[in-house]
Parts: C-alpha cells; structure tokens; sequence
C-alpha cells in the first residue's frame, strides 16, 4: 500500500509544480501586457523592434538530421505541424523541428526521470506498475506539448478576435487620412504595437513583407492562414478583391468595420443570452438542494419523533 501512495505523491507534486509554472507565466504575461500598454520598455517590445522577416533555410547538420529523420520529414506533415504552430504563434523556421525534439525529449525524459527516482531513493516497484507508469508518463509527454499548442492557438484566436476590430477602425482612419494601404499596414503596426500586441505584430509582418517585394494577395493570404482568424481572412478576401476590381478602399474598409462591429455586438449579445441558461445550473445543483433540505427538515424532525414512535406502538 506505500507504493501507489508514494507515486501518487509524486503526480501531484509534479502537476503542482506545472500548474504553479503556467500561474507564474500567466502572470507575468499579465504584467509585461500592462507595461506596454503604460508605454514601458519591456523585452518583448525590445525584440519586437527587430525585423519579423526570418531566413527560410535551415543549416544546421542535426536540425537537418531532425527532420529528414521524422515524420516532418514528409512536406504534408511538415506543412501541417507548420500551420498548427504559426497558429499559435511560433513562425521560425525551425520551429517544427524543436517542436519535434522537445515532444519525443519528454516522452523519454519522463519515463527516465521515474526509472531514476525509484533507483536514487531505492523504492521498490513491482513490474506491473512499473509499466503502467512509464506507459502513462510515456504518453503524457507525447501528448502535452500537443495540448500546449493547442491551448495557445485558441488563446491567440481570441487575442486576435478582440483586437482586430480596432485595428481596423485605425486603419480606415488611415486610409481616408490619404495614406496608401501600404503605408496604412506599416502605421497601424507602429501605433497597435504597445495595445494590441498581437494584430501589430501581423500588420507589421504584412508591412516587412511588402516592402521585401512579396505581392499584395500572397502576402494577405499567408496573414490568413497564419492568423486562423474568420475575421482576418475575410478582411484578406476583401481587400484583394477590392484591388482586383479597382474599388474605393476607404469605402470598402469603412462598411467592413460597421459589420465587424455589429458582428462583435452580436456575439456580446449571444454570450448575455446564455447567462440564464448557465446560471441553473449551480441553482439547481447548489441551491435548490439546500433549500427542500431547509423546508422538509422540521417535517422530517417531527414524524421521526411522533409519528414512527405511534406507528411502532409507542405512547409517550
């Protein structure tokens, strides 16, 4: 019985100590967010400040060998591992790579890491167990950073959801003040840079690759499908057929930020409708519970003190 208690001991001091990492960067993020936006220096806006373009090829012999030698070494593979990590954020180019190196350095390293406290501490493990839980350690490595990605992506889809309305209402601003669409990406990436970290960081890459020569329509197709966003691709739709057709843009932005307005009211709308909805269900679980207990409680103190004594033929 001391075995599982111990190794129980274990999974929760180690959940522990992930979910107090994840608080701490949670709120460390929280801080750097209101540094920005107060305008003070932070290191993510000192990296910001370089150039978001990256070379596209990778020389280093064991990255190379990396790749060549798992599943990403398959141009599907790769481009999908590709698309889900600039989803969440992560566009260097190898990327995929230390994705790849850091998913099977865990799958090992956790079972390892067992395998090494019970030999150190010298606890015993039958083999039943000890398969059991270099299985499950094994999986939990294969499937964490998966789970990571993936929670990331979505909390960079709402980021991005929330503040790219407002960058395209200074974008409107921009381009019926007389700028070119051009320069429109390049000042709204300056100006949303501190705010709105995440929609400056994409108008600034969209505004780096213009200028690096890449067309209008490749460039906001990949802002597109980097971003994952409905809103960002139909603004990327729009304004490429805008071009294409020789439409005013300033009239053609402006009528886009009115729906994306409305748009944004009408999903407010829709989560204020589900509160009713939600809130029964702590009523009925939580409350109601204490409330017939609070009615029926004096009902029930008086049959059990007169009536079950009368029923079993007992006079007071």
């Amino acid at each position: 019985m001391t075995l599982p208690l111990d190794l129980i001991f274990e999974f929760l001091t180690f959940f522990f100590l992930v979910a107090v990492t994840l608080a701490v960067s949670n709120i460390i993020e929280y801080f750097s967010s209101q540094r920005r936006r107060l305008g003070q220096p932070s290191s993510a806006g000192r990296l910001s400040e370089q150039s978001l373009l990256k070379g596209w090829k990778i020389s280093n012999p064991f990255l190379l060998w990396v790749q060549s030698s798992t599943s990403i070494g398959d141009s599907k593979e790769r481009q999908k591992l590709v698309g889900e990590l600039a989803s969440a954020g992560f566009t260097h180019p190898a990327a995929p790579i230390w994705y790849v190196i850091f998913r099977f350095s865990m799958a090992i390293g956790l079972p390892l890491g067992l395998l090494l406290s019970r030999g150190l501490f010298g606890g015993q493990m039958k083999e039943s167990w000890l398969i059991f839980w270099t299985l499950a350690l094994c999986g939990v490595g294969l499937l964490a950073p998966s789970a990571f990605i993936s929670r990331r992506a979505s909390k960079r889809h709402a980021e991005l959801e929330r503040e790219f309305p407002d960058a395209l209402d200074l974008m409107v601003v921009c381009v019926e003040a007389g700028l070119s669409l051009d320069a429109a990406f390049v000042r709204v990436g300056q100006e949303m840079k501190e705010s709105h970290p995440r929609i400056g960081e994409e108008f600034a890459r969209v505004s780096e690759e213009l200028r690096a020569g890449r067309g209008l329509t490749d460039t906001l197709r990949a802002m597109g499908d980097r971003s994952d966003v409905n809103g960002v691709k139909s603004f990327a739709a729009l304004v490429i057929q805008t071009e294409a057709l020789g439409v005013s843009i300033a009239q053609t932005l402006r009528t886009y930020s009115v729906e994306m307005r409305e748009t944004r009211f009408l999903k407010a709308e829709e989560k204020a409708m589900r509160i009713p909805v939600l809130m029964t269900i702590p009523l009925v679980m939580c409350i109601l519970p204490v409330v017939v207990t609070a009615v029926m409680l004096p009902v029930s103190i008086d049959v059990i003190r007169n009536v079950i004594p009368a029923l079993l033929g007992h006079h007071g």
